[in-house]
């Protein structure tokens, strides 16, 4: 779904990212895993057009997007939930949700499933974005994201900042959209718990450079916790 291919980003003389490839599966979680500071926001934020890449390819879908704009991604068919939620705060949560169609005609519905995976949300439909809390304001941002029935969800530390029993409910849902085999999922974590359950497949981010990568069955042995360790 995802091909990513030698990717080089600099921030003024600093070479952020360093040959990075990558790819993602339909039906499957790939997790990437980095200590704070490595390049995995930075990565994210390139795969979606928002800071552009020096050299190398990024294909989305069979078709080259390295040179596409942030809502020319996200109309091919990409769903970005990035660190800190970035709701809107003002606006009610049904408000929210139709900024998620907003390319689409303005009668298009806000699909029933996004109730269904998140109840509260359906509860609180007509509540202020900024009124809801952490965790609640994270579930927003990933149905904001899936709103438009994205082929490929990116998620930026969906776990930061939330109560466990929010972080379960959110993993079940990320688990359960990968099973439906429709969607493939990019997800940066930190959290190694969290990450090491729903993994398919793993890379550890070092310095803008993968410096492993394998089945999250293996990620146990392969001793990818003490390579993520602070």
């Amino acid at each position: 779904m995802l091909n990513v291919n030698n990717i080089n980003q600099y921030y003024g003389g600093s070479h952020i990212l360093r040959d990075v490839s990558l790819q993602t599966q339909t039906g499957k979680v790939t997790v990437l895993l980095g200590r704070n500071g490595v390049g995995k926001t930075t990565l994210l934020k390139s795969l979606m057009g928002l800071v552009p890449i020096k050299t190398g390819s990024i294909e989305f879908d069979g078709q080259p997007i390295h040179n596409a704009t942030p809502y020319e991604r996200a109309r091919a068919g990409i769903g970005f939930v990035p660190q800190g939620r970035e709701i809107f705060a003002r606006l009610t949560v049904e408000e929210n949700l139709r900024m998620g169609l907003a390319y689409k005609s303005a009668n298009t519905p806000i699909p029933a499933e996004l109730y269904e995976l998140f109840p509260v949300l359906k509860q609180m439909l007509h509540r202020r974005g900024g009124d809801l809390s952490g965790g609640q304001q994270q579930q927003l941002a990933i149905a904001r994201a899936l709103a438009a029935q994205p082929k490929l969800l990116i998620l930026d530390e969906p776990t930061e900042g939330i109560q466990p029993s929010i972080i379960k409910d959110i993993g079940r849902v990320i688990r359960m959209l990968a099973d439906r085999g429709d969607m493939a999922i990019l997800l940066v974590e930190q959290y190694y718990d969290f990450a090491e359950e729903l993994a398919d497949d793993y890379l550890v981010m070092e310095r803008g450079e993968f410096i492993a990568r394998g089945l999250g069955q293996d990620m146990q042995a392969n001793g990818v916790r003490q390579l993520v360790a602070i």
